[in-house]
């Protein structure tokens, strides 16, 4: 390898720097793009199997290797199927110019872990606690919620369905959101660590069956407990019940306390680090380089 260095001119030389400076490039943008939809855990899965071929090979595990290699020609035909959503969303940035854009830093680069500011415990707990006191409120009135909280999978694709609110998580906010006959009363709000991401989003139906007496916001929360592992609180506006789906199932009658107990549950309780100067450096810089395009574009 050394010797296929030294023998390049100095034009080679920084040819192929720049050939490797953006194949890298053009990977980050990839993985800034699946960043925070469901795509990434299957792509985890794709690696784990590409990695286990040879290591099966190596360990003459030649029944395993036989098995991996017929699934590896398999994801010739599936990938194109699964990462559909994402090749179209790539292929519109692409098309309109916006692929190699920091304009969608908000929704984004919010789910990458090196840009995305840590969510103290303290700090989620009363976000936690204002959802649950806002669906207590909403009960009281029989006024009909639907708010999806994010966790580890990224709900992105049913984001972009709705409008942008990037607004701090607040109790009077989320009744205000459901306020009956407004635009975005119908749709679900999703929250990303402590702020409201957006509102009168769609989420997917489940087709499992459930109880007659239940509508379609519940429907919707069961269909994106099941597609994610998100946390799905729902208030009927028949009878002001508060129910919360988490993996297929729904947890109804429960009360405002019980509620942000539940919810906290389901989070881990172990304080996480605050990022480093030059992580507060990075983050700043794509800010200011966001509102800058953003102020020229709307100039």
């Amino acid at each position: 390898m050394l010797l296929i260095i030294e023998s390049l001119t100095p034009g080679q030389m920084a040819l192929a720097l720049l050939d490797v400076l953006l194949v890298a490039y053009i990977a980050y943008r990839v993985l800034l793009l699946i960043r925070g939809t469901r795509a990434v855990p299957i792509l985890t899965g794709i690696i784990a199997l590409l990695v286990a071929t040879p290591v099966a090979k190596a360990l003459n595990l030649y029944a395993t290797y036989f098995l991996l290699q017929r699934v590896e020609l398999g994801l010739v035909v599936l990938v194109p199927v699964v990462f559909q959503p994402e090749l179209r969303r790539a292929l519109e940035q692409l098309g309109e110019g916006r692929l190699f854009s920091t304009r969608a830093y908000g929704l984004l680069a919010s789910g990458v872990p090196f840009l995305a500011p840590a969510t103290p415990v303290s700090d989620r707990r009363a976000m936690l606690e204002k959802v649950a006191r806002a669906a207590r409120i909403l009960s009281s009135t029989k006024t009909g919620a639907l708010i999806a909280i994010e966790r580890n999978t990224g709900l992105n694709d049913f984001a972009e369905s709705g409008t942008p609110i990037d607004a701090e998580v607040s109790t009077a906010l989320l009744v205000n959101l459901f306020v009956p006959n407004t635009p975005l009363h119908d749709g679900a709000v999703i929250i990303r660590d402590t702020r409201i991401l957006v509102a009168g989003a769609y989420l997917p139906a489940t087709e499992a069956n459930l109880p007659a007496e239940l509508g379609s916001r519940h429907r919707a929360a069961v269909g994106l407990s099941e597609q994610s592992d998100a946390l799905v609180v729902v208030v009927s506006e028949e009878t002001g019940t508060i129910s919360l789906a988490q993996g297929g199932r729904l947890i109804r009658h429960l009360e405002e306390d019980r509620l942000a107990e539940i919810m906290d549950s389901f989070f881990p309780n172990v304080p996480q680090a605050r990022p480093g100067v030059g992580v507060n450096l990075a983050r700043t810089l794509f800010r200011r380089r966001g509102a800058r395009e953003g102020g020229e574009q709307g100039g």
